[in-house]
């Protein structure tokens, strides 16, 4: 009824757990980024299709999965190696696909973030994602913190997905952070280069949630300040207060990220002045 798609790069860590907590699905895809550890013989192992493509944007290498991999089913469920699927949530996808009408075309999972085994109830900032699609009708735009845009209906599917985004520890988050922080300032210099405009109506009243967040990242780019800004947001208006030491920690390294982002475009902008 569901096929199973894993984006995968060097996870022989968390591809064990990812897969064990989809067994109950027989067309199982992974989808990897010529992994130089063993995340290629695990996948194997465990009885999932393998193919691999060069990794050269987020995007892309994500529609391509969508494109090139022969799937068993018209749905299909997207996860990343370091996110499981309980129990709980297996019922509420099949009970969808079986009853979605013909205008659905995608489902809004709630995803909870873990640092610590503490769960990051106030202090995480997007909590819901499109993971449950129909083939076909998705593509994913954007190079680096893509959008998977649907062709279709989207609606919220009960039940969650939790995701451990600390499972290599806080130097691999960091450093993953640090290339992504590379190429959101090159993104913005694009954006802000060419005729992308971003609307305040949009990211206020825009019903699709993830049109919502593009613009809203885009207009929060241009104001002076962000990593204090996004600090004072998480702590005190999300209240990640309320996750203790692990909320506190998630809200100082999104700051950090933020400031990455800030010096980099910073950077940016200079040598385009002195060239």
């Amino acid at each position: 009824m569901v096929s199973v798609l894993i984006i995968t790069k060097n996870e022989e860590n968390d591809l064990p757990g990812c897969l064990q907590s989809v067994s109950w699905c027989d067309d199982i895809h992974v989808f990897d980024s010529f992994s130089d550890d063993a995340t290629v013989q695990i996948a194997q192992g465990a009885g999932a299709f393998v193919n691999q493509r060069k990794f050269d944007n987020y995007a892309s290498q994500r529609n391509a999965a969508l494109e090139t991999n022969n799937y068993k089913y018209e749905w299909l469920l997207i996860l990343d190696a370091d996110e499981r699927v309980p129990e709980s949530l297996i019922n509420y996808i099949f009970e969808a696909v079986q009853h979605a009408s013909v205008a659905v075309c995608g489902y809004r999972i709630l995803r909870r973030d873990f640092l610590w085994n503490k769960r990051l109830k106030h202090a995480q900032i997007s909590p819901y994602y499109i993971r449950l699609i129909r083939l076909g009708k998705a593509r994913y735009i954007r190079e680096i913190n893509e959008v998977l845009v649907v062709d279709g209906v989207v609606e919220y599917l009960p039940g969650h997905f939790d995701h451990y985004p600390f499972s290599k520890g806080i130097s691999h988050w960091v450093a993953k952070h640090n290339s992504y922080s590379t190429m959101e300032a090159k993104r913005w210099m694009e954006e802000n280069s060419g005729n992308e405009k971003f609307s305040i109506r949009e990211a206020i009243f825009s019903k699709d949630f993830s049109h919502r967040r593009y613009h809203q990242k885009g207009l929060f780019y241009k104001i002076p300040g962000r990593p204090v800004i996004k600090w004072i947001y998480m702590v005190v208006w999300r209240r990640a207060f309320l996750d203790g030491k692990a909320g506190f920690t998630y809200a100082v390294l999104q700051s950090i990220y933020e400031y990455f982002i800030v010096v980099k475009t910073r950077e940016l902008i200079n040598k385009r002045k002195n060239i």
